[in-house]
């Protein structure tokens, strides 16, 4: 299965119109949170990044359990197609899991069913989260979820094409990507200097890359906002990029995943990409000569897109509340946590997690720009409406002008 972090998705409502029938967790919820046996059992609903992400959890909670035996962790493991449909149903029912892994969280929030973060975690691991993330799971400011797991985004270089067309350093600012990839174009043999993928698989990463490189944002949880003079200067510069011949062709149709296999394959001079591609690059083309650098902005200045999944807590039971925190502080220890994220390919959230990986020299680069990570707004209720009119629209940067671009996904934004 592969492994997808699903930012973006549309805001869940507890009060959505059902059609799944629930499947319940067996232990239950309410009363006084606790087995005939004494034990305190907690529910907990996750979704599936990969098929050793069930036994991953039952590893963590296996140990977890030796270590408390009054405590019962209840595991259901679902795919992310029905995760929000399973959870929606469970709370309709009365049967809302104790801890759920998901992405959007706050219409949660606004039926006020979950904790905040501070209710259920130690002060010491609230404090290890990276600042940027806790701040991303904030609901006006105040956390209500935690963060999971990370991912970021980066230059991949292919540093022999860059060597082949005379560029000497891998590109900082957006002046500098623009004269390597047009170099690189310039060799011809069907290669292109820059992947620009504006097709509508993720045309959102990719607006964001520039917009925000540029300066500007995608708004924030009040107001979305998209045709902005900082946001046109990034558009700008993808239309200059497009208009030298420095990408692919046809950018505005081009998905990143296929993209990104042509990287792999030796053909593509710079692409942004994830931290799974070095696994991606192993795997298909493990004698490519690569590096791994900074996303160029239009000043220099560090950024990365950011985007993360998180654990969160519902309040069924009160009584629940002091085992829900042992388990979460277990979890973030980094020993258990560390090799969790490893296993599933992403990047850890908690400072303690990015130092004990300072070492692996294929994460540096993403754990390095971690703390400047930006985020969707998808706290927003419009975000979903704007993540769609990317999609569809972004691409058309091609053949139109971004100030009109940027004007017909404000309007479909604003018309929800």
């Amino acid at each position: 299965m592969k492994k997808s972090l699903r930012f973006g998705a549309v805001a869940l409502a507890a009060t959505a119109t059902l059609t799944l029938a629930s499947c319940g967790f067996s232990g239950g919820s309410g009363g006084d949170g606790g087995d005939a046996d004494g034990k305190t059992t907690l529910d907990m609903l996750v979704p599936s990044y990969s098929d050793a992400t069930k036994g991953l959890w039952e590893d963590v909670i296996a140990g977890f359990e030796k270590e408390n035996p009054d405590i019962d962790v209840k595991l259901e493991v679902q795919s992310w197609d029905n995760l929000e449909k399973v959870v929606s149903t469970k709370i309709q029912a009365g049967e809302a899991p104790d801890i759920y892994n998901g992405g959007p969280f706050a219409g949660f929030v606004g039926d006020e069913l979950l904790y905040p973060a501070k209710d259920v975690v130690s002060e010491d691991t609230y404090s290890d989260f990276q600042d940027s993330f806790i701040a991303n799971a904030e609901v006006d400011g105040t956390a209500y979820a935690l963060p999971l797991i990370a991912s970021a985004r980066a230059l991949f270089v292919n540093n022999t094409l860059l060597d082949q067309a005379g560029v000497t350093e891998a590109p900082k600012t957006w002046d500098e990507l623009l004269d390597a990839a047009t170099k690189v174009s310039a060799l011809g043999g069907g290669v292109a200097g820059y992947g620009m993928p504006l097709g509508s698989e993720e045309a959102q990463a990719e607006a964001a890359v520039w917009l925000w490189g540029g300066g500007g944002s995608f708004g924030d949880a009040s107001e979305i906002t998209i045709d902005t003079p900082e946001n046109l200067a990034g558009a700008e510069q993808i239309k200059k990029m497009i208009d030298a011949g420095a990408t692919q062709a046809d950018p505005g149709s081009t998905q990143r995943s296929p993209l990104m296999d042509i990287f792999i394959q030796g053909k593509i001079g710079m692409q942004v990409g994830l931290p799974p591609t070095v696994g991606q690059i192993e795997e298909g083309n493990p004698d490519l000569d690569y590096s791994i650098v900074p996303i160029p902005t239009k000043d220099g200045s560090a950024f990365t897109l950011g985007v993360m999944d998180q654990l969160m807590a519902f309040q069924n039971d009160d009584d629940k509340k002091d085992a829900i925190t042992k388990f979460f502080d277990y979890y973030y220890s980094a020993d258990v946590y560390v090799p969790w994220v490893q296993a599933e390919g992403f990047l850890p959230v908690t400072k303690s997690g990015a130092e004990k990986l300072g070492g692996d020299e294929k994460l540096k680069p993403f754990l390095d720009v971690l703390p400047d990570a930006q985020f969707y707004p998808s706290t927003n209720p419009k975000w979903s409406a704007a993540d769609g009119a990317f999609k569809s629209l972004f691409g058309q940067l091609q053949s139109k002008s971004a100030q009109d671009v940027l004007t017909e996904i404000q309007t479909q934004v604003d018309a929800g």
